[in-house]
């Protein structure tokens, strides 16, 4: 079976095709250097990309896989979460091209996309594991007792963690995206500043950012020759902290050995260390390649593929929603 999938949620145009469970071709137009002057996304300019750039990008994906369109055998697009507009232009070209075509089609959450992106990797994981899905627009934990059985235990409550690695840089003067900035600085400095850790209590596993993110604003107006490289170090082991702390509390309540980490910040090679060094061999971590932690359609048609397989098609009215939860 060949699964062609587009992923347009936010800023990065993406088209992918697997055949059963192998990655044919992965193309990807990435959106940084346009939004980069205004410091964040802007969705109309987003949209209107992924308008430009799409149809050649399919076409391309499909040369590099050696295949023309008619040998596909399912199309998929991610409907949610997102940017409503970004979102629209993805699912309807890939509604289009099922409809043109007399092929089935399949909408996929952009979520559950980014927990396949480790089944590329490790084709052989199975529940039960937590899930660790931390990114720009989300942070949250989840327990996995099978692939139908997901339970929802930790989230953020203002902040997400990439939401705040953005802030924070913007503060520090560093550039779009903040994760990768802060990051790169980080390793110059030292971790010598105390930023609060939030929620610590025993069983509680929500996560907040914000008063840390406000915690590095007071800190830097009180301490102007603080440097920013031991600010950003002090910053990024905070968060970090505050992420693998509850996870691997988590993972011991529930009596799980296998951790799987997912979304944009689990590129965060400060954070990959940090979790194999607190791991101490007593679980088994899954992270997938640096480049399917962030936005990308490998991850969205592997989990259209597993769809179309248990014969889980959509119908062809489906519509953008951008709230969409996991």
């Amino acid at each position: 079976m060949k699964v062609l999938a587009i992923e347009s949620s936010c800023d990065e145009t993406a088209v992918a095709i697997v055949e059963d469970t192998a990655l044919l071709s992965n193309t990807l137009a990435s959106q940084i250097d346009i939004h980069k002057k205004y410091g964040g996304v802007v969705p109309e300019i987003a949209a209107r990309h992924h308008l430009e750039i799409l149809a050649s990008l399919v076409d391309e994906t499909l040369e590099r896989a050696g295949l023309s369109v008619y040998e596909i055998d399912v199309f998929a697009a991610t409907y949610g979460p997102g940017l409503v507009g970004s979102l629209l232009v993805g699912l309807s070209f890939a509604k289009a091209l099922a409809l043109a075509l007399g092929k089935p089609f399949v909408a996929v959450n952009h979520l559950h996309g980014h927990l396949y992106a480790n089944l590329i990797s490790f084709p052989d994981l199975n529940p039960p594991f937590l899930v660790l899905l931390v990114s720009g627009g989300h942070t949250e934990l989840f327990f996995l007792n099978s692939w139908d059985s997901m339970k929802r235990i930790g989230k953020t409550r203002d902040d997400a963690a990439g939401e705040a690695f953005d802030k924070v840089a913007r503060l520090l003067g560093l550039g779009y995206p903040g994760g990768p900035e802060i990051e790169r600085i980080a390793k110059s400095g030292e971790e010598k500043y105390n930023f609060p850790r939030s929620l610590r209590e025993k069983g509680n596993y929500d996560f907040s950012f914000s008063g840390l993110k406000t915690s590095v604003l007071y800190f830097m107006r009180k301490n102007p020759e603080a440097k920013v490289e031991d600010i950003a170090a002090s910053f990024q082991a905070a968060v970090v902290d505050s992420l693998l702390s509850k996870t691997f509390a988590a993972a011991a309540e529930y009596g799980v050995k296998e951790i799987v980490f997912a979304g944009g910040v689990a590129a965060n090679r400060y954070l990959r260390n940090k979790a194999q060094v607190l791991s101490k061999d007593k679980y088994n971590l899954y992270f997938p390649p640096i480049e399917l932690c962030t936005d990308n359609a490998a991850m969205i048609a592997m989990a259209a593929y597993n769809k179309a397989k248990r014969g889980e098609f959509s119908p062809l009215d489906t519509n953008a929603v951008p709230y969409l939860q996991f």
